[in-house]
């Protein structure tokens, strides 16, 4: 009898142990990510520095939460062909409130200037665009601002002290997005061996990059090793250049580094992404893919500058891709 006791003893003992050794299973994936601002009052600075290596003015303005010591991670936002410091607001507003410094700078030469100076503005935008002196000089801009960024964590503004350095992030859009993966290394000239890549950026974010006509892509793309998150939709054409929608897709495919996230918006043009208001006809669920943008892009920048596995896993593990709907696909590799 006392042997069949023990035997029935060793056999629950062994079940319950079996049943403690099973794998946690993993949190569940939130249905949305940061919807709205975030906990930070959001101030904002505006400078007109001057690069006095090129003798060339470089404006910007930051946006960053008004009161805490941070440290705080610091994004650089280069505009699309025709805008300025002051564009594109949503994105630094929302981000500021949630604990970054955005800062946006202005690039002369194919900023606002071009098309409201201009007689025949859609000709002088184009003739900006084509130009390889004023693509060049953006990259140098972004170069210049993370070195007075790094000053002002220094000297008495009202970020001293406040900035994590060790975490910065690049987005821009369009022809912004271009300078992004100039930035992050993309091969630049004939043969794209040229770099102006900028090793203190760590993640970054395209929109609407252009593709490079008559390169080797898989060359032009491969010193690129950040995270990037590329976002397009399915009529991104461009306005301005020869880019097809369909091309989008370009620098996702052939950047090989880890960390790739691909957002096709369905039914998404060019302008999404610039923030503006628009008339119903164009802009009719504008303020859905803002609020789309936002989503992915705080959990991009939380996941890659803020090293928050769970903004990861929302981003990897299908969170994104539900939140997306029907009104977008997301990919990953």
């Amino acid at each position: 009898m006392t042997k069949r006791i023990l035997i029935v003893f060793c056999l629950a003992f062994c079940f319950a142990s079996s049943l403690f050794a099973l794998p946690a299973q993993a949190p569940a994936v939130k249905e949305t990510y940061e919807r709205g601002p975030g906990s930070y009052a959001v101030a904002t600075v505006s400078y007109d520095w001057t690069d006095s290596a090129r003798n060339r003015k470089v404006p910007v303005k930051i946006y960053y939460p008004e009161k805490g010591q941070g440290p705080f991670p610091v994004i650089v936002f280069s505009h699309g062909l025709g805008g300025s410091r002051d564009s594109y607001e949503y994105l630094g507003h929302h981000w500021a409130s949630h604990g970054y410094v955005s800062v946006h700078l202005q690039h002369l030469g194919s900023d606002d200037a071009v098309w409201k100076e201009s007689e025949q503005p859609a000709r002088d935008l184009a003739r900006a665009a084509a130009d390889p002196r004023i693509a060049l000089e953006r990259p140098k801009d972004v170069s210049f601002v993370l070195d007075r960024v790094t000053a002002m964590n220094r000297d008495a503004t009202p970020l001293k002290g406040r900035l994590d350095l060790r975490a910065i992030g690049m987005a821009g859009h369009s022809f912004g997005a271009w300078t992004t993966l100039a930035v992050a290394g993309q091969g630049l000239g004939f043969r794209q061996q040229r770099s102006l890549a900028d090793p203190r950026v760590k993640a970054a974010i395209e929109m609407s990059a252009p593709v490079p006509r008559g390169a080797d892509l898989d060359r032009a793309y491969a010193n690129i090793k950040l995270p990037i998150l590329h976002m397009t939709g399915t009529l991104d054409d461009s306005p301005i250049g020869d880019t097809k929608a369909a091309e989008r897709r370009v620098p996702f495919d052939h950047v090989q580094a880890a960390g790739q996230y691909l957002v096709i918006f369905q039914g998404g043009d060019h302008m999404i992404f610039a923030g503006q208001r628009r008339q119903a006809s164009k802009g009719e669920k504008d303020p859905r893919f803002h609020d789309l943008i936002l989503q992915g892009t705080t959990a991009f920048w939380d996941a890659y500058l803020k090293g928050d596995a769970a903004a990861k896993a929302w981003l990897s593990r299908g969170g994104y891709a539900a939140a997306l709907g029907g009104d977008g696909k997301l990919e990953v590799k």
